[in-house]
């Protein structure tokens, strides 16, 4: 079974490419770490990198959502894919293939999206609620249904 959940800060902001076929395309990276104590009895950390892609849907709202900093679940699998370079150079590379993708808390400021909405749409209309006194009678002819 090829399965993967980690859930770190973005170390980077997303970048949102096209593939030729017109599907939407993400890439980012992920730090996770990990605390442990030694038989010294001292305090040890590691940091892990990890290079995430996002396809589709997914993919567009990691570019939309995520920055820098920002908490992130990701589950999905790994992939390993090797290409050669201009120079002849073998290269290798493995990924985790998002599947699944939550993002986390908001930072304290609560930052928006990094693309707005028009003016118009950012607020609803008010509505007019309607106040009832509980303590006069309610006629059914008073009732608005």
């Amino acid at each position: 079974m090829n399965k993967v959940l980690i859930v770190g800060r973005m170390t980077a902001d997303p970048q949102l490419r096209t593939t030729a076929g017109g599907q939407s395309v993400t890439t980012f990276g992920v730090a996770t770490n990990r605390t442990w104590t030694n038989k010294a009895g001292a305090k040890q950390e590691n940091a892990e990198f990890h290079n995430v892609v996002a396809w589709g849907r997914q993919a567009e709202i990691a570019s939309q959502f995520l920055t820098k900093g920002a908490m992130v679940m990701v589950e999905g699998r790994l992939q390993t894919r090797t290409w050669q370079d201009k120079q002849n150079q073998s290269h290798r590379v493995t990924e985790i293939i998002c599947e699944r993708l939550q993002l986390g808390p908001r930072p304290a400021g609560g930052a928006a999206p990094k693309t707005q909405m028009p003016e118009k749409s950012q607020e609803p209309p008010p509505e007019d609620i309607p106040i009832i006194n509980l303590e006069e009678e309610i006629k059914p002819e008073d009732l608005p249904f």
